[in-house]
């Protein structure tokens, strides 16, 4: 299954033009409590190119891919996460701490708890 949801993240990266910095679960199976139909719920957070970040106008901060009945997969922008990020937002911080890592690049993650 992480192969599969590896294939996803790139995916993502080539149709979005963006960078994810770390992909992780997050939910049931995150907690340890899975039931035998838990889909995986994969969180992420990227990061767009420079001059996407050079427009006044205000733009879409999520990517999320279309449920199915084995996979949850979306994430946020490094923007909206660091605002969150900034409020203790519980979600957030739950991605952080999640020991099921799917994916990461430029150690983002690991900064980020130190």
């Amino acid at each position: 299954m992480k192969q599969i949801i590896v294939d996803e993240i790139l995916k993502i990266e080539q149709e979005h033009q963006v960078k994810v910095l770390f992909a992780v679960e997050s939910g049931s199976r995150a907690w340890g409590f899975p039931s035998q139909d838990s889909d995986y719920d994969v969180r992420f957070v990227y990061i767009h190119r420079p001059e996407w970040y050079l427009s006044i106008d205000e733009k879409r901060d999520v990517i999320e891919l279309p449920i199915n009945e084995l996979l949850d997969i979306n994430g946020w922008d490094i923007r909206k996460a660091l605002k969150l990020f900034r409020k203790s937002n519980p979600a957030l911080m739950e991605w952080l701490v999640s020991d099921i890592q799917y994916y990461q690049a430029y150690g983002f993650k690991k900064s980020c708890l130190r």
